[in-house]
């Protein structure tokens, strides 16, 4: 039996009353005829220990009369199982499990896996369920059709098993991608069939990495809702250590240290942390660390000496309770080596001329080694020189050897930069491009030229395409040659002067090309070389010449690294895991995917060993949980958390316990069994009564 409104039962209390009522004496209310009585003082009969309670029955019964009123009041009914909701149509459940890196957080996974076990206990038997976990990418662990083939009691067990086998890994929170698949996943599994609702059970520390930036302008599917069991972790601070790139400005002489990123969380407790550099595969620090002061809510980047060990490659965070970023990774960078091949008849050091501008444009930095190598027309280049070139700046009439010799590079990827300083450099332009007749003729404008006309779509004036940096019409050209872009096939003209002649003529050739440029760069003939520019165009030029790429200080979790940018065109053989465990590759491939922990990596070719990083994506240490609004906002339907849908079942319960107890109304037999012992009670106390109050027989005179 339960009761619809318990506190009324506090009222059987009051059965003390009575008992209480019965144990006080009162003053006899007996007559006896004596003599008089002038001369003495009445006084109540004093109670003892032997004071009992007389008239039991009327006590029992006066008792049992505020029990049943208690009783009646609590609105007593007889339980029954909760039935299911009215809208107990089949759905389609689909589990959606965050294992990023911010889940290995000391509860998160365990009170993941505890919030699994209760939505698949809740479950109707004409459910179906999948199972789905996201990080980076979203995982299928469980479909629906492995679901269907199961035999119903045991569909739930083999969903558990599967979960069992999952833990979080490292990689960064894709929230917003996973939702839009799962999404698409449910409204494909449903079809038109309107009747099978789409359910995402999404369990997940919802933390502000999260990437949320894919939901924005999607259309969520009809029917798919989605229900957000938000795990609440145990702190909600937290300090990072991040390492930062160096950018191309750098200081050669930095190149001695690093430098790393301390990052406090909002509310933290913590403010003292340690630095330094780690022993391999221990959290202890090789030497003594750098004290650093970071309050809660800011970050301190501060640079660390590398170590003169070379077998240390991790550095190492104390004074934080959440170890999962403490630890990031770092090796000495590599520069690469680049080679640009200048063909033309310039004096060294002289500034009224291209070879100097060039040289000066092209600058040693931590990341990139570029040699400007100059040679005169008649020289042999060297094939070595050749080979490590990827571009190649010609200014001076060519030999028909030489011109070959381009050619060949040109059809094998790299790029030819020919620049028409004077007219006598037509035939060499003829016969690099294999087109006769060439209408080319040097034009000196009456003032100057200026560029009027630029495609910035292009990737060598892609770097120029905002509206900052667009403004090219401060360079001026003092003579340039007019060419006619329309005899030569496949020719694109990248910039026009003023005048619409073409000032920069792309030609495709081979898999390389040819880039013409009308004018020269030395002062005599433009002020290109003086202005802002050149440096950047020339660079934009360099990169996509097919010249190897800057390689990045890090790479993150789950990104895929490029082998050829690594070992050039040497074959890489295996890949060394952090944990020391080869991996063997394909002999055909090109790029590495498997990064799946953070840790040093090791590339093994025939002739050389490269190492790169891995490590945690700086995103997975902002552990703040984002508002629930703000999934609102961007459109994701019914968004609730587990909590409240435990508060809307008590609901639902104590509407059920209402109409059962409207439906049975027991109350009234309690009242009912009230005014009944009433009754008796009455009648047996006037009963009792009378016999008391009889008057005593007056004794004999």
């Amino acid at each position: 039996m339960s009761f619809l409104a318990p506190l009324f039962l506090l009222g059987g209390l009051a059965v003390g009353l009575p008992i209480l009522f019965h144990l006080i004496r009162r003053t006899t209310r007996e007559q006896k005829v004596f003599s008089s009585l002038m001369f003495l003082s009445p006084s109540p009969p004093r109670l003892t220990r032997r004071s009992r309670i007389e008239h039991l029955l009327l006590l029992l019964l006066r008792c049992i009369v505020i029990g049943l009123l208690a009783f009646g009041f609590a609105r007593p009914f007889l339980k029954q199982a909760m039935t299911a909701p009215l809208d107990s149509a089949r759905k389609r459940i689909l589990l959606l499990i965050d294992t990023s890196a911010s889940m290995r957080r000391a509860n998160l996974w365990p009170d993941a896996r505890s919030k699994a076990e209760t939505i698949l206990r809740n479950i109707a038997p004409a459910d179906q369920v999948a199972l789905f976990t996201f990080d980076r990418q979203l995982k299928t662990l469980f479909t629906f059709d492995q679901w269907n083939a199961a035999p119903l009691g045991e569909r739930a067990a083999r969903l558990s098993q599967r979960l069992a086998e999952v833990s979080p890994g490292w990689g960064a929170t894709q929230l917003g991608s996973a939702l839009v698949q799962a999404a698409e996943t449910l409204a494909d599994a449903g079809g038109k069939k309107s009747a099978e609702r789409g359910r995402i059970e999404l369990i997940t520390d919802l933390q502000e990495g999260s990437h949320l930036e894919q939901l924005q302008g999607y259309e969520w599917p009809k029917g798919v809702e989605v229900s957000i069991n938000l795990l609440k972790p145990r702190g909600v601070s937290n300090a990072s250590l991040q390492l930062v790139s160096d950018s191309e400005e750098s200081d050669l002489k930095s190149s001695a240290s690093i430098r790393i990123r301390v990052a406090n969380g909002a509310g933290a407790k913590s403010e003292q942390f340690k630095v330094g550099w780690a022993l391999p595969n221990q959290a202890a620090f090789a030497g003594k660390p750098l004290e650093v002061y970071v309050p809660a809510g800011q970050s301190r980047v501060l640079p660390l000496p590398v170590s003169s060990n070379g077998a240390l490659d991790s550095v190492l965070l104390q004074g934080d309770d959440e170890p999962f970023d403490n630890m990031v990774f770092a090796s000495p960078p590599e520069a690469v080596n680049l080679n640009v091949i200048y063909l033309g008849n310039d004096t060294e050091g002289d500034p009224k001329q291209a070879l100097y501008f060039l040289r000066r444009a092209f600058q040693q930095t931590r990341h990139q080694a570029i040699r400007v190598t100059a040679h005169r027309p008649g020289e042999l280049l060297p094939a070595g020189e050749v080979q490590s070139s990827s571009l190649f700046v010609i200014a001076a009439p060519l030999s028909n050897e030489s011109v070959a010799a381009l050619r060949e590079q040109a059809i094998g990827g790299k790029t030819l930069l020919v620049m028409l300083g004077a007219p006598t450099i037509q035939p060499t332009l003829s016969r690099l491009l294999e087109v006769d007749g060439l209408r080319f003729e040097e034009v000196r404008p009456p003032t100057y030229a200026m560029l009027g006309e630029i495609d910035f779509r292009h990737p060598i004036f892609a770097p120029f395409s905002d509206s900052r940096f667009s403004d090219f019409t401060k360079i001026h050209f003092w003579r340039y040659c007019r060419l006619d872009s329309a005899g030569i096939p496949r020719a694109r003209v990248l910039a026009r002067f003023d005048s619409g002649d073409p000032a920069i003529i792309e030609v495709p050739f081979g898999a390389g090309r040819v880039l013409v440029l009308s004018s020269g760069w030395q002062p005599d003939s433009s002020q290109l070389a003086l202005s802002s520019k050149f440096v950047p165009l020339m660079y934009a030029i360099l990169e996509n010449s097919g010249a190897a790429a800057p390689l990045p200080a890090q790479y993150h979790i789950g990104d895929v690294v490029s082998l050829g940018a690594l070992v050039g065109t040497a074959s890489p053989r295996t890949v060394r895991l952090p944990g020391g465990e080869p991996l063997a590759l394909v002999h055909t491939a090109t790029n590495f995917s498997r990064t799946d922990v953070p840790g040093v990596y090791t590339l093994v070719s025939d002739t050389s060993e490269k190492k790169f990083v891995v490590n945690l994506d700086p995103a997975e240490s902002r552990i703040t949980p984002v508002a629930l609004d703000e999934l609102d906002r961007l459109g994701v339907p019914a968004v609730r958390t587990i909590d409240t849908r435990g508060i809307q079942d008590q609901r639902r319960l104590r509407l059920q316990n209402r109409e059962l107890e409207s439906r049975q109304k027991l109350w009234r037999w309690f009242i009912a069994g009230t005014l009944a012992v009433l009754l008796i009670e009455s009648w047996l106390a006037g009963r009792t009564a009378r016999r008391v109050l009889t008057p005593a027989k007056a004794l004999p005179t």
